[in-house]
C-alpha cells in the first residue's frame, strides 16, 4: 500500500483544462484572445455590407428575398451566419459574432500542430504572424468564405500529418471534419490546400495505410455533398457548373504576372480586376517578399533538425493553395492567398525561432532583430486593418445612400432592382434582385417587364443610356449612389 502511494505522489503532472496554468495550448489560447480583443475594438465599428457580403446574407436572412447565387459560389458561408442573421438583422453585430468565432478557429486551426513539436511557441508564433495580418482581421468579419476556408484547411493538413503519424480516432476525425468544412466553404481553394495530401499518402511508405487514405478520401466528398447536389439541381450536373463557373470567373490559364498583380493589391483594393503591376513604394510589403525566403529557410532549418515532416506539409500545401492565384487567375485580391498565409506562416514561424541557436555568436542581437521586425510586422499590419476598414466603410456608404435615394422616391419592399450594384442597394431597401442578361443572368427582358407591372421596379444605370428593354422608362438621377449614376422607373411608375 506504502509503495502505490509513493508512486502516485511522484508520477508527473497531467495537464489539463482543469489545470490552466499548465495547459500547453494557453500561449496560443491568449494569441487568438488578443487579436479577437483588437478586431473587435477595429472592425466591427467600421464598414457597410459588400456587394458579396448582400448576396450571401440575403440567402438565409428573414429580412431580404435571396438573390440569385451564380456557379461559383458556395454555401458554407451562409450556414456559418444562419445563428446571428435569424437573431438580428444589426450587421455590427453579425461582424461581432463572426469576430469571435473567427478567433475561436483560429485557436483551433493550429491546435492540432501543437502535438507535432516539442517548441510549441512555434505554433504561437506562427498563429501570431497570420492573425496579425490586416487582411486576416479583415476577412474573419466579413462574411466572405476565404477565411474560413483558410482555417479550415490549416486544420486539415495538421490532422492529417498528426493521422500518418500516430493514426487514433480523433485525428481521423479532425481530419475528415475540418477538410469537409474547407470544401463547403469553398471548393476550388480546398482543392488545391487538399492536393498534396493523397499524394504524401500514396507516395511515403510508412503513411501508406487504408484509415488514412479513406479519412483523406471522406473529407472532400462530405464537403462536397451539398453542391453536388444542388449542381444536379440547378445546373446539370458538377461538370456544367465547373463550366460555367469558369465562364464567369475567366477561366483558369497561364498568367505568370498574377504575382506582380497580388503584389500591387497587397493593401487593396480588395478586388483588383483589371489590375495592374505597379508595385507599391511602401515598407510594409516587405514582408510578402520575405515570406518565400524565410518559409523555404524554415524547410531546409526542420530537414537538418530531423523534424521536417510537420513543416515540409505546411510548405508544401501552402504553395499549393497558391498556385491558381500566383500563376493561373488572370485578377487579383488580397483575400486570395489567406490559406497560403495560414500554412506558410508554419515554417516561417520555424525559421525565426531557429535564427538566434544558428548564430551562436549574435544569438541576442539576431533575437533582438527578429522581435523587433516581429513588433513592426504586426503594429504596420494593425495599422493598415484600421486604414483599410474605414475606407472600405466610406466606399460602401454608398450603397446606403443610394437606397436612401431610392426611398424617396417611393421605392420599398416588395420592390425589384436591376443593373450595376442592384444587389448591395437592394439589401437596404429589401428589394429582389434580378439581371436579365450577361453572365450573372437569372432572368430575361420579358421578365423585368411583366414584373414591373406588379411590383415598383428600378434599374441602376452608369452613364446615360439603359437597356433596350427600359428605353422608355423614366430616368432620374441618383447622385447618392456616385457620379453619372441614375435609376430608369417604367412610365407607369408614378414616384411618392
Amino acid at each position: 500500500m506504502r509503495e502505490a502511494t509513493t508512486q502516485e505522489t511522484t508520477r508527473p503532472p497531467v495537464a489539463s483544462l482543469a489545470d490552466p496554468l499548465r495547459w500547453p495550448a494557453l500561449p496560443l489560447a491568449g494569441v487568438a484572445a488578443l487579436l479577437t480583443a483588437a478586431h473587435l475594438a477595429v472592425v466591427t465599428r467600421h464598414g457597410g455590407v459588400g456587394w458579396d457580403e448582400a448576396l450571401y446574407i440575403s440567402q438565409v436572412s428573414p429580412r431580404f428575398p435571396a438573390a440569385a447565387f451564380s456557379a461559383p459560389r458556395a454555401r458554407g458561408i451562409t450556414y456559418l451566419i444562419v445563428p446571428a442573421v435569424q437573431l438580428t438583422g444589426s450587421l455590427n453585430l453579425l461582424r461581432a459574432y463572426l469576430t469571435v468565432l473567427g478567433g475561436a478557429a483560429l485557436f483551433l486551426a493550429y491546435w492540432p500542430w501543437l502535438a507535432l513539436t516539442s517548441r510549441r511557441s512555434i505554433v504561437t508564433l506562427a498563429a501570431l504572424l497570420f492573425g496579425g495580418l490586416w487582411v486576416t482581421g479583415f476577412y474573419g468579419s466579413e462574411v466572405i468564405p476565404n477565411f474560413w476556408v483558410a482555417v479550415a484547411g490549416l486544420a486539415m493538413t495538421g490532422w492529417f500529418v498528426r493521422c500518418a503519424r500516430s493514426g487514433g480516432r480523433a485525428a481521423h476525425t479532425g481530419l475528415v471534419v475540418s477538410g469537409a468544412v474547407a470544401a463547403l466553404m469553398r471548393p476550388g481553394d480546398a482543392f488545391w490546400i487538399w492536393l498534396p495530401l493523397p499524394v504524401a499518402a500514396l507516395f511515403v511508405r510508412r503513411w501508406r495505410r487504408p484509415g488514412l487514405l479513406l479519412a483523406v478520401v471522406a473529407a472532400p466528398v462530405l464537403g462536397l455533398a451539398q453542391w453536388t447536389v444542388e449542381s444536379f439541381q440547378r445546373y446539370g450536373g458538377p461538370l456544367e457548373r465547373l463550366r460555367r463557373s469558369s465562364a464567369i470567373e475567366g477561366g483558369l490559364g497561364w498568367h505568370p504576372r498574377a504575382i506582380l498583380f497580388e503584389l500591387h493589391a497587397i493593401n487593396g483594393p480588395l478586388e483588383c480586376r483589371p489590375c495592374g503591376t505597379s508595385v507599391p513604394h511602401t515598407p510594409i510589403i516587405l514582408w510578402w517578399l520575405a515570406v518565400p525566403l524565410l518559409a523555404a529557410g524554415g524547410v531546409v532549418l526542420a530537414v537538418r533538425a530531423r523534424r521536417a515532416e510537420p513543416t515540409v506539409m505546411a510548405a508544401v500545401c501552402g504553395v499549393s493553395a497558391g498556385v491558381p492565384y500566383l500563376l493561373l487567375v488572370g485578377y487579383s485580391a488580397p483575400r486570395f492567398l489567406l490559406p497560403a498565409y495560414a500554412l506558410l506562416a508554419l515554417p516561417v514561424a520555424d525559421c525565426l525561432a531557429d535564427l538566434p541557436s544558428r548564430l551562436p555568436r549574435f544569438r541576442w542581437a539576431v533575437a533582438g532583430l527578429v522581435g523587433v521586425a516581429l513588433v513592426a510586422q504586426v503594429g504596420s499590419q494593425q495599422v493598415e486593418l484600421l486604414r483599410t476598414a474605414r475606407q472600405n466603410a466610406a466606399q460602401r456608404r454608398i450603397y446606403a445612400n443610394g437606397a436612401a435615394g431610392l426611398r424617396r422616391l417611393g421605392l420599398r419592399a416588395p420592390c425589384l432592382l436591376s443593373g450595376s450594384r442592384s444587389v448591395p442597394v437592394a439589401f437596404y431597401l429589401g428589394c429582389r434582385t434580378d439581371q436579365p442578361g450577361g453572365i450573372l443572368q437569372s432572368t430575361t427582358p420579358e421578365r423585368i417587364v411583366a414584373d414591373a407591372h406588379r411590383v415598383p421596379t428600378g434599374v441602376l444605370v452608369r452613364g446615360a443610356r439603359p437597356p433596350a428593354y427600359a428605353a422608355d422608362w423614366v430616368r432620374h438621377p441618383l447622385s447618392g449612389l456616385g457620379r453619372h449614376w441614375s435609376v430608369y422607373l417604367p412610365p407607369w411608375y408614378r414616384p411618392s
